[in-house]
């Protein structure tokens, strides 16, 4: 594929991807999900059905560009409703359900939203039904019967079949993804069609996706990284997706899906092993793969990490069990994805750029430049300006390196980095990815306090009470001075703050990282 610039390519339309997917699978199974303990099953021509009468519902209310936030869990109507947003012209505004009153009152405020799309698992409280300026009220999406109704009331015969006859401009703005970050105030990612898309039109590296492949969605689908990716890319593919809403229904889930893939976060894949782990310890008889298909299904093959630092040690230990697992590398301000797996990458790179990407180094920083970048942030000029170069290179804050072979390797997060008054620039990242090596080490956060550098640790207390350690501080603290002896004067860990609850962490996952204090 090849490209001269932002300006001079074209992605397809979500209406585009969804009528030749219904065209070419027609009434194959595309989407898996539980119900009441049963097993229900959407078609591709299914999708498109629901979710062109999902558009004319939405230009019914009215016909111009709107603003529409969506915050509910994974689900069937989910997909239903944000396609409907998508292929009307309308821009799509995706929330965590679990946003509390006072962030949702902002940031619809903020995102200047006009209709809002839940489900039972967001709290509209009155407050956020009242007091903002929406066309119509806030609308249930499993509401008994909705959907249906919906479906049945604005149909391909119906009076207003010609409703979905409507256009998208593939340069404007389609979606407004707000980013949780580590730090700081959450900025709205405006990403056109033709980003929002065009992020899954790679064709190279990963071999795991494919008609015949099986991907359970375990992520959430307000972040970029799974709408696009267990979304929007298998729609292309044609593979068959099955939705995992809720982490506490992910064991039954895998045990009645049993996928040949999934996309998921360190935190997964690490609670995953333990599971297999438990197995083999319980039913010695088992062999490594038995243990593992115990607990994934028969089927599995791949899992694609994201979203944190995976440890080799762990791509080691998947390795044993048959189990290929890789991580990939993304910014919702690129669109989604910018490098991924392939057999060839090492275990410690984050991927191969796709040939939608080009990167450089520019004082250590990792930039790219491509078709799919954001358009910026949603009325945040300043913030915008500062994420790009003159030249129009996203920053992406990450410090790192590029192989001539496109493969990306990442040490750090710029804005992380701390320097000391001796001037002596540490990476917290460098000194946290040596603790992944000891099991005793759940999450462990690195920072300066006082021109000194302390990492807080919490211990693995299942591992400490399952091998009889009574003192996990002791343990840790033997550690730590096993790890000074050898690491540089301004990477010594000064102090040592052993927690008993886990690190505090954004709606991604991700470890919140404190303010930095020399």
């Amino acid at each position: 594929m090849e490209w001269n610039g932002v300006a001079e390519y074209k992605a397809p339309s979500v209406r585009e991807l969804l009528d030749n997917a219904a065209a070419k699978y027609g009434d194959r199974t595309f989407i898996k999900f539980l119900c009441e303990g049963r097993v229900e099953e959407r078609s591709f021509n299914r999708l498109r059905e629901d979710s062109l009468a999902v558009c004319r519902y939405i230009r019914s209310i009215g016909t111009e560009k709107t603003h529409i936030a969506i915050a509910a869990l994974t689900s069937y109507e989910y997909i239903v409703f944000i396609t409907g947003i998508l292929i009307s012209g309308n821009v799509a505004v995706p929330f965590a359900p679990t946003l509390s009153e006072k962030e949702a009152l902002s940031l619809f405020k903020r995102a200047d939203i006009e209709m809002l799309f839940y489900d039972n698992a967001f709290n509209c409280t009155p407050a956020i039904r009242d007091s903002l300026n929406y066309k119509i009220a806030p609308v249930n999406i499993t509401g008994d019967g909705l959907l249906d109704g919906i479906v049945e009331k604005y149909s391909s015969t119906s009076e207003y079949a010609s409703l979905s006859d409507c256009e998208t401009d593939i340069n404007e703005c389609a979606v407004i993804i707000y980013t949780s970050g580590t730090s700081g105030t959450k900025k709205g990612v405006m990403l056109s069609m033709n980003a929002f898309v065009g992020n899954i039109m790679y064709d190279e590296y990963v071999d795991c996706f494919g008609e015949n492949s099986v991907a359970l969605s375990v992520l959430p689908m307000y972040h970029c990284y799974c709408l696009s990716g267990d979304y929007i890319k298998n729609l292309k593919d044609g593979m068959t997706v099955c939705l995992n809403s809720s982490m506490r229904d992910l064991p039954e889930s895998l045990k009645t899906f049993e996928p040949t893939v999934m996309r998921l976060v360190p935190m997964i894949a690490q609670t995953l092993l333990k599971l297999v782990k438990m197995k083999e310890n319980r039913h010695p008889e088992l062999t490594p793969r038995q243990a593992a298909e115990a607990v994934f299904g028969k089927n599995i093959q791949w899992l694609i990490s994201g979203g944190a630092y995976l440890d080799p040690e762990l791509v080691t230990e998947y390795g044993k069990l048959g189990i290929f697992l890789r991580q990939g590398f993304g910014m919702t301000e690129a669109g989604g994805r910018v490098s991924v797996p392939d057999t060839k990458c090492t275990t410690e790179s984050i991927g191969r750029l796709t040939n939608m990407f080009k990167a450089r180094i520019e004082h250590g920083e990792i930039q790219i430049y491509g078709p799919t970048l954001m358009l910026g942030y949603y009325k945040m000029p300043e913030e915008t300006a500062e994420a790009f170069t003159q030249d129009g290179w996203l920053r992406t804050g990450d410090i790192g390196e590029v192989t001539e072979s496109g493969e990306l390797f990442i040490t750090g997060r710029r804005k992380n980095l701390i320097i000391l008054s001796s001037g002596e620039n540490v990476s917290p990242e460098a000194i946290e990815k040596k603790f992944a090596q000891y099991e005793i080490v759940s999450e462990v956060l690195v920072y300066a306090e006082n021109d000194r550098i302390v990492a807080d640790i919490y211990p693995d207390y299942s591992y400490c009470e399952e091998n009889d350690i009574p003192d996990p501080g002791s343990v840790i603290t033997a550690i730590v001075k096993q790890m000074n002896s050898g690491a540089k004067a301004s990477h010594l860990i000064a102090q040592v703050n052993v927690l008993t609850s886990p690190l505090p962490r954004t709606e991604s996952g991700k470890i919140m990282r404190k303010k930095v204090e020399i």
